[in-house]
């Protein structure tokens, strides 16, 4: 699990909202927003990551 927007480099903690594609490339809300939820790096859709549990 990425610690870290690969767009804007802002933190992402472990339970914070998050967007990856199906290669794990990881992304704030914000960026995953302005990029239309496509992932730059593959051109897959951008969907929330799934959470950890404790």
């Amino acid at each position: 699990m990425r610690m870290e927007c690969e767009r804007c480099a802002a933190a992402l903690a472990p339970q914070a909202d998050a967007c990856i594609c199906t290669y794990e490339c990881t992304f704030c809300p914000s960026c995953a927003e302005a990029m239309d939820s496509v992932c730059p790096n593959c051109g897959g859709e951008l969907v929330p990551r799934p959470r950890r549990t404790a």
